[in-house]
């Protein structure tokens, strides 16, 4: 281990998995000479060669290969060296990177932030947004600690979940139907129906996200589908559109659980019923340094006070 640099062994991942020495250095705050002189050195310090390319792209040696199998372990082995350590001294340190859906981002996470900041300020506290197939994938490539997402996951990150990650319920978020208030033509029953919805003008989230698929389930179920006059990739966006009186919308409650989230709306519960499961996911194998502990708390406690 003499003269080993574990800031090169992050590089030369980073680089494999992310294909190139530019993306690498981009993610890194380095230039690409930067970059490509510390892989050169970790392969001069091992003997081998790591690294090689095959078209536009780097792929690993059978020896880089079995290096990066071994990253994600030296890396929590370093983590779980510094947390005993840390322990010795004042407070919680570290850092905890988070990835998390846009809307739990806005009307979830801050108070637990804001509880963990007054508690440990030396604990670094990193937040990523971004759908549910992406976080995972950074979760499981060990550059996101922990993720709040919906379940289930769609595509790769569905074949994966049992496998590779640990994954603890949350909390359940039901959804609901908002119209513009007092607006005379776009008025809904209490409970909205499908039926009811479908002959009226819809602004409802993108598809490809867990959360359009659940929108268009409820509707299918009914023999219905959609057709929305506006599709956006913006909850936020969707409130303030359907607020101007362009239209209706089906949304996940925690959008709308404050009466300043709610201004200017109308909310209507939905009849059938239509919620998402939120979880934590983390990797099995996955250190917990306590500051990752502390998070994990924090979050807990936050969704068992919102909880009828």
């Amino acid at each position: 281990m003499r003269g080993f640099n574990l800031d090169h062994l992050q590089t030369f991942a980073d680089v494999v998995r992310l294909g190139s020495f530019s993306a690498a250095a981009a993610r890194l705050n380095l230039t690409q000479p930067a970059v490509s002189l510390q892989v050169k050195q970790l392969e001069q310090k091992l003997g081998l060669r790591l690294i090689e390319r095959t078209g536009r792209r780097v792929m690993p040696t059978a020896a880089g290969r079995a290096l990066l199998q071994q990253a994600a372990g030296i890396d929590a082995a370093v983590q779980a060296a510094l947390e005993a350590v840390a322990q010795h001294g004042r407070g919680v340190t570290g850092r905890v990177r988070i990835g998390i859906g846009a809307t739990a981002c806005i009307h979830l996470l801050p108070p637990a932030l804001s509880d963990l900041r007054r508690r440990f300020p030396l604990l670094d506290l990193a937040v990523n947004t971004g759908n549910t197939p992406e976080i995972l994938r950074a979760v499981e490539a060990n550059d996101l600690d922990l993720a709040v997402v919906t379940l289930p996951p769609a595509g790769a990150g569905a074949r994966s979940l049992g496998r590779a990650f640990e994954v603890t319920p949350l909390l359940i978020d039901e959804f609901v139907a908002i119209a513009p208030k007092n607006h005379p033509g776009l008025r809904l029953p209490d409970p909205a129906t499908p039926a009811a919805l479908a002959g009226l003008p819809l602004i409802i989230p993108e598809p490809g996200g867990n959360t359009r698929g659940l929108i268009d389930a409820w509707f299918g179920a009914a023999g219905l589908v959609p057709k929305p006059g506006m599709e956006l990739d913006s909850v936020e966006a969707i409130k303030q559109l359907v607020g101007a009186g362009l239209g209706c919308s089906v949304l996940p409650g925690m959008a709308l659980s404050t009466p300043e989230a709610r201004r200017g709306l109308a909310l209507r519960a939905l009849r059938p019923k239509l919620s998402r499961q939120l979880a934590l996911v983390l990797r099995r194998d996955k250190a917990l340094s306590r500051g990752l502990r502390e998070t994990l708390a924090s979050l807990r406690r936050l969704a068992a006070k919102r909880r009828p």
